[in-house]
């Protein structure tokens, strides 16, 4: 028995009543995102204070502050199953749940080992965040709003990360400038942790706010309250009975990817799934995150009062919040590739000069003043040149690289790739800046710069294509 496409509904061309609510609906899903951002941000202004309390060298702190990426992984790889059994907004409850436990835990830890694992669970929630908020917004925009909505999710992402570093700035200065400062009984970065329960509240209170997904309604037979929800984002003028239909056909003709769809060829996966990888490995190989999780204990190394270079953490996020919207505008209108190849020279660039100006003995405990201001100025302009590309990019490649057959399995495959590099990265700059602080940012300017023919050799251009012309 064939199956036949359902009759056509209007969905395309759905305008709902009321937008704004519309609007309300994926912005309460990308609390998610902000938390995500918030999350893995806050760290920054904790990290010296962690070394000096628990009196830890470099190689145990960078363990504690990247142990969180491994609940990450976990999180992200285990969300879609969480969510398909019990739905998109019991697992946006759960996550928030995990979220408050977790500031709560790492504000009050009675050991360097109970802190370590607070971060686990906290990672893990990031990574159920990071899977369940697009997919969400997916799911509920109407086809005409869907690339628009579907931007909140980044954008909550870098306002958190900005967020998180303002609060530590306002926080380490009520506490005097010092990061074991007394703030309402207790050290100001326990608050700095402890704080994200406000978030995670607001994220858990809004879960209750909005509807499931109907995709998740119709699969677990609720199809009455799924022409509800469509009526309500998508408006009163979609033939219901005929949108219900057509997502019941798109649930049906779905393959479902597994891991060994994507074995094949000379190096065990796919080479499309090769270069799915590569484009997740060069992204964090930049040393992107260094920039969140260490510019502090950066600043601080090379001679910056510590509440400047909490302040200088702060505006390094609204560089990269505007970067993003750089992004967001540029993206459909040159092309991933364009974009991408503009980021990678500008990466270069910002780079190369942080590495000189690293490479300068200090004086009196501070670089010279020209080689501080080039780093400050390069520092910027790197995470400028990261944002307005591969920030954004490699998300919008790894939606769409892959043919339709494996793209479930093979961007799981390549989240995790991120996962890992990004893991690499974190735990290995604490070590590596003790021993040499020009030579890592040397190391990370040759990864920048291999991105380049690596982009141009085997990274197609996507942009104009449809999803089905992949691969």
């Amino acid at each position: 028995m064939t199956d036949t496409a359902p009759p056509q509904s209007g969905a395309r061309q759905a305008q709902p009543e009321h937008l704004g609510h519309v609007i309300f609906i994926a912005a309460a899903a990308a609390m998610g995102g902000f938390l995500f951002g918030y999350d893995s941000s806050v760290i920054n202004g904790a990290v010296e204070a962690i070394r000096d309390r628990y009196d830890i060298g470099s190689a145990a702190l960078a363990q504690v502050i990247a142990i969180a990426l491994i609940g990450c992984a976990i999180g992200a790889a285990t969300a879609g199953r969480i969510a398909d059994r019990i739905g998109r907004i019991r697992c946006m409850q759960i996550a928030a749940v995990l979220f408050t436990v977790s500031a709560v835990g790492s504000a009050l830890p009675f050991a360097l080992w109970d802190l370590a694992f607070w971060r686990i669970v906290g990672g893990f929630a990031i990574g159920m965040a990071s899977v369940i908020g697009p997919a969400y917004i997916a799911e509920v925009a109407p086809p005409a709003y869907r690339g628009r909505l579907g931007s909140f999710q980044q954008a909550a992402i870098v306002v958190g990360i900005a967020i998180s570093q303002l609060v530590n700035w306002g926080l380490l200065n009520a506490a005097g400038g010092d990061q074991r400062g007394q703030l309402m009984g207790l050290e100001a970065w326990q608050v700095m942790l402890g704080v994200m329960v406000i978030p995670a509240a607001l994220y858990g209170l809004l879960s209750f706010a909005i509807p499931e997904s109907p995709r998740y309604l119709i699969s677990a037979g609720k199809v009455d309250r799924a022409k509800e929800v469509l009526e309500e984002v998508e408006g009163k003028e979609i033939n219901l009975d005929a949108r219900v239909a057509e997502i019941e056909h798109a649930m049906r003709s779905e393959h479902k990817s597994t891991f060994k769809d994507l074995l094949g060829g000379s190096f065990f996966f796919k080479p499309i799934v090769w270069i799915g990888i590569g484009l997740s490995v060069f992204q964090q190989f930049v040393g992107i995150n260094v920039a969140f999780y260490y510019s502090s204990t950066l600043w601080q190394s090379v001679g910056v009062d510590p509440t400047d270079s909490f302040f200088y953490s702060f505006t390094t996020s609204i560089i990269n919040i505007i970067g993003t919207v750089v992004a967001m505008i540029f993206v459909d209108r040159i092309g991933r590739k364009p974009l991408a190849l503009i980021g990678s020279v500008g990466m270069v660039i910002g780079l190369a000069l942080e590495a000189w100006a690293f490479s300068y003995d200090l004086v009196d405990g501070k670089l010279p003043s020209t080689q501080g201001w080039v780093a400050l100025v390069a520092a910027h302009f790197f995470v400028f040149f990261f944002a307005m590309s591969w920030g954004v990019v490699v998300w919008v490649f790894l939606g769409e690289m892959f043919p339709n057959n494996i793209r479930a399995a093979a961007l799981g495959v390549a989240a995790s790739a991120q996962w890992l590099a990004n893991w690499a990265i974190t735990a290995s700059f604490p070590s590596l800046s003790d021993w040499n602080l020009s030579a890592t940012y040397i190391i990370y300017t040759v990864f920048a710069a291999l991105s380049i023919p690596f982009v141009l050799k085997f990274v197609k251009e996507t942009k104009g294509k449809a999803l089905e012309e992949m691969g």
